[in-house]
């Protein structure tokens, strides 16, 4: 186990407590990437005592292996951005490229602002300049499932975020 659901849960509240002052008075569109943010998402906007409207994306770039492929969007927001403000959530930060280009994706909308928040923060495998606003955890590079993030559609449901060990993926 790398990340307990003690620490999950600790850890989530105090990020919403940073979002929420940052936010106060605000028109806030939380944006989340499909499917590894479910969990997190969930219990982020739970401890948010603000007003919000909630959109998804869906994104895909992992497929069933380990190792990022070229980004297809599988879900359009419904919700209008325009002028507001956006707290783009997602489950880890690790290339960049992901969140680059849905970042790039969102600025045609013109919102007044986005900001991101990433449950993991994996530095170690950065390629594109691109760091969150608010994360919650620091991460080596390491491949990790559970609090939402799968390998080939599993462990999803895990309650702690926990390391994969090579034989379970490694052909």
């Amino acid at each position: 186990m790398l990340i307990s659901r003690t620490q999950l849960d600790r850890r989530v509240r105090e990020l919403a407590k940073q979002i929420e002052r940052d936010f106060a008075g605000r028109d806030l569109v939380v944006v989340s990437l499909l499917n590894g943010t479910v969990m997190f998402l969930a219990d982020l906007i739970r401890s948010l005592e603000l007003p919000l409207r909630l959109d998804f994306m869906g994104v895909s770039s992992y497929g069933s292996g380990t190792v990022s492929r070229e980004l297809v969007f599988t879900k359009e927001l419904r919700l209008d951005v325009r002028g507001r403000d956006v707290l783009l959530v997602d489950d880890i930060l690790d290339t960049g490229k992901t969140l680059k280009t849905v970042m790039a994706k969102l600025q045609r909308l013109r919102p007044r602002q986005i900001k991101t928040c990433v449950l993991l923060n994996k530095a170690a495998r950065r390629v594109e300049k691109v760091q969150a606003d608010y994360a919650g955890f620091e991460i080596p590079d390491l491949f990790v499932v559970g609090y939402g993030l799968d390998y080939a559609e599993r462990y999803r449901n895990l309650p702690f975020v926990g390391v994969l060990k090579p034989e379970m993926y490694a052909k």
